[in-house]
């Protein structure tokens, strides 16, 4: 079998990455780059650097990674549509719910392949966290709590802390409990002197009750990624840094001593940090997508799609919106 004819556009920092595990990719061709800006970071190689997406497509590809700022991510996408492109767009899926809805609908009335790039999915320790979650094993979930914190990336201009990091948390939340956002609260804080927020606290519930809390911020001299699952078993705590999953058990020991039992409420039973394998999340997703576009049994439902995509974008919109408006938002 031929192997499929890849393009990438956006030769950024991101750009690099996905070149790299493009290039390397079973069944796959990497055959030309492109970005208005040129490659600054020598991605290209021995490969065609062109200009612009009309230009990648003229080479003729099976399928395209779009690594652009967020604001070109509606006209390169319905540009690749048009030409019957199968595409995965970096997230956020694009800069506001209009264009996202855009993008989302024209993918599928084309029938192609559209998902968007939301890595944080194919990180082992959530990948990990999902499935002991689906098997019953922390029992009911109580709440789920994310911090996200780190230095100012200087690669992003074009949007806030909301839909560059928090979208992050707020896709991976709905996929590891398989339930969408019913509200959320949100303050925000402009810190840095830039035109967008740097600092964003959002209080929020899911579906089924599920209570939620993120923290993320471009503020912090500690980078932290962590999200943390509590319910009646015990507590998950995910480190995607590490992409180590650790559980907390509810002790199944009693406590007689009346004063300790007081103290701690919940009893303390064992900790496990799991052993997992630890493949890269970049290649994972790469691949989950490859698998799609050559139409494997199951891999659709391996990517992110182009409508969560789209959700992800109305609760972050929904979150900057409470911020403004100092209200919870019902989505």
């Amino acid at each position: 079998m031929a192997k499929l004819r890849a393009g990438l556009i956006g030769l950024g920092m991101m750009g690099r990455h996905h070149a790299r595990v493009l290039g390397s990719l079973d069944d796959v061709d990497l055959v030309a780059v492109a970005d208005p800006a040129g490659d600054p970071h020598g991605i290209a190689g021995d490969r065609p650097l062109l200009g612009s997406v009309e230009e990648l497509i003229a080479t003729g590809l099976d399928y395209c990674m779009v690594a652009v700022p967020t604001i070109y991510h509606e006209p390169v996408g319905l540009a690749l549509a048009a030409a019957g492109v199968h595409a995965m767009i970096e997230k956020p899926l694009a800069q506001d719910v209009a264009s996202a809805q855009r993008l989302a609908d024209a993918f599928d009335a084309a029938g192609l392949v559209g998902a968007v790039g939301h890595i944080e999915r194919y990180n082992p320790a959530l990948q990990s966290l999902r499935h002991r979650l689906e098997a019953g094993e922390l029992g009911a979930i109580y709440q789920i709590v994310t911090r996200r914190q780190g230095p100012f990336p200087a690669r992003i201009a074009d949007v806030g802390v909301v839909k560059d990091l928090a979208t992050h948390d707020i896709d991976l939340t709905s996929w590891v409990t398989q339930q969408p956002f019913r509200s959320v609260a949100a303050h925000t804080a402009l810190k840095s002197g830039r035109a967008f927020e740097d600092l964003v606290a959002v209080v929020g519930q899911l579906a089924d009750g599920t209570v939620t809390n993120h923290l993320v911020n471009w503020l912090s001299p500690l980078k932290e990624r962590v999200t943390i699952v509590t319910g009646e078993k015990g507590t998950f705590v995910a480190d995607t840094l590490t992409a180590d999953l650790t559980f907390y058990a509810n002790g199944s020991v009693e406590t007689t001593w009346e004063d300790i039992a007081q103290f701690r409420g919940v009893s303390e039973g064992d900790v496990i940090r799991f052993a997992i394998a630890k493949p890269e999340p970049l290649r994972s997703e790469h691949e989950a997508f490859r698998n799609a576009v050559m139409g494997e049994d199951g891999a659709s439902a391996s990517i992110v799609t182009m409508r969560q995509g789209l959700a992800t974008v109305e609760v972050a919109e929904a979150v900057l919106l409470s911020a403004r408006e100092g209200r919870t938002i019902e989505l």
